[in-house]
């Protein structure tokens, strides 16, 4: 799939922990046939390690970690490949040095919920090493991309499908 410049697709499945950004981002991937990359496997380990201890990244940790993901969405539109990475992208900052990456050609689904249902679904992870004592971090290091170019907001009060579901038909309405 293209976007309205005939440019491969790049999205960024964005929000805090919890929020389903694996699951979704791989759900819209598949629906819109272009690959998906899951933003976690690209943390250095040194940042692996601070999360699994409960400790939060600093933007000085995040850094790599996005220039690495700008990487690969660089890499994937110069081969003339749609890309879909799952990431926080929890600062304007952060989206901005993305979209950069991706020479403007970017786009965000926001995925928002409640801190509950966010904590609820932390607590049912298994076997991830982001612990839900760092969602309290995260939701204050959020900027919420109202507003911003690109981006659609969908709601995850509901099931994966439908979330999916939301994603793809919100996306296509702005391109």
């Amino acid at each position: 799939m293209r976007d309205n410049q005939d440019t491969p697709l790049a999205i960024i499945i964005m929000g805090v922990s919890g929020s389903g950004k694996s699951s979704i981002g791989e759900g819209v991937a598949e629906k819109l046939g272009i690959h998906f990359i899951e933003g976690d496997a690209l943390h250095p380990a040194a940042n692996v390690e601070k999360m699994s201890k409960g400790i939060p990244l600093t933007d000085e940790d995040r850094w790599p970690w996005l220039e690495t993901i700008g990487r690969e969405i660089a890499a994937s539109l110069a081969k003339g490949e749609g890309i879909a990475v799952s990431c926080s992208a929890l600062k304007r900052v952060y989206r901005e040095r993305l979209r950069a990456s991706a020479g403007g050609h970017l786009y965000f689904i926001y995925l928002d919920g409640s801190k509950e249902l966010l904590t609820k679904r932390m607590g049912e992870r298994k076997g991830h090493f982001m612990p839900a004592s760092l969602l309290e971090s995260q939701l204050q290091t959020l900027e919420i991309p109202t507003g911003e170019p690109g981006v659609v907001t969908v709601d995850i009060d509901t099931t994966i499908d439908a979330i999916v579901d939301a994603s793809v038909k919100s996306l296509k309405a702005i391109l």
